[in-house]
């Protein structure tokens, strides 16, 4: 067997830190240089036309309670492998994000996190925080059927319904199939054994983000000088964001395929095309970009051996 001295597995490790971060910063740039829908210009004269330091540190206190929410889930759902504090759920919850930007449906995420806990723990851990990223589809789904309901799209919205319904229907014939020595019922059992308060608590949360990131949407459309009444434009949001979520993509990506999908929704309501774009770029940087960068710096600091960052 091979063993590597520990100077070079530093080296190593570091130069895998390294590209995480470099790959990083790279897909930013790439992304908003190459975007050539988006017309600086007009986003600087309406910016200064419209800009207000207050203005500025009320939409950031958007993305800042959207992260921070979603930093108290994943403390509260943690305590069932061992107690965090908010201190070290943050470490884990922005670097785990900076990881999960390159692959599908930020799948590693669910590795990041993970990486902060002992081996035996590992699938604990995914399963933790498959319930952590569940609520938030819960919540998308729910309120994006009710959108959908609003805008007067009655037929995607039963069609959508009844593939739930004969989804449950299915899943409970089939609760007893095991697939890979796993069936419904154990993933049931597994979930039942959360204490109650910590679903609880897991649901609330769950519900504050959703309602922070759509209405950091609707604020930022205002912001831009969009004049729709409250209850069509959250219905278009949410909506927006129904659809494009049940369509897997690699988060660093998210923004184009919510931007391509808001192009079209908002059109409908005659909201110039550019606005749409900025918005939902924004939306992207303020919400993924910012948080990005800073779990970039967990992950360079990051001790695989200490489990812990030093």
């Amino acid at each position: 067997m091979i063993t590597i001295p520990h100077k070079a597995k530093q080296f190593l490790v570091f130069i895998v830190k390294l590209s995480i971060v470099v790959g990083s910063f790279y897909f930013i740039y790439n992304q908003l240089a190459s975007n050539t829908q988006l017309n600086w210009t007009k986003f600087l004269i309406l910016f200064n036309k419209n800009q207000s330091v207050l203005g500025i540190l009320f939409i950031l206190s958007f993305s800042f309670l959207n992260r921070f929410i979603e930093i108290l889930k994943w403390q509260n759902l943690a305590q069932v492998v061992r107690y965090i504090s908010i201190g070290e759920a943050t470490k884990q919850v922005l670097a785990a994000l900076t990881l999960g930007v390159f692959t599908p449906v930020g799948v590693g995420e669910y590795a990041g996190k993970a990486l902060y806990f002992d081996k035996n723990e590992t699938k604990k851990v995914i399963f933790l925080n498959l319930i952590c990223n569940g609520v938030q589809i819960f919540a998308t789904g729910i309120f994006g059927i009710i959108g959908m309901l609003i805008l007067g799209y009655w037929k995607w919205s039963m069609g959508i319904i009844g593939f739930i319904i004969l989804f449950i229907i299915v899943a409970s014939i089939s609760k007893n199939i095991t697939i890979k020595g796993y069936s419904i019922n154990d993933l049931m059992q597994k979930i039942n054994e959360i204490p109650k308060s910590i679903h609880q608590k897991n649901l609330i949360l769950g519900l504050c983000r959703y309602l922070v990131f759509s209405h950091q949407y609707y604020f930022l459309f205002v912001a831009f000088d969009v004049e729709i009444s409250y209850p069509i434009l959250m219905a278009t949001i949410i909506t927006v964001y129904f659809l494009a979520s049940v369509i897997p993509s690699f988060q660093f990506f998210d923004f184009a395929l919510k931007g391509s999908l808001a192009v079209y929704f908002f059109g409908l309501l005659h909201i110039n095309q550019w606005v749409v774009i900025f918005v939902t770029t924004l939306m992207w940087v303020l919400n993924v970009v910012l948080p990005v960068l800073v779990g970039s710096y967990y992950i360079m600091i990051f001790n695989a051996d200490s489990k812990k960052v030093v």
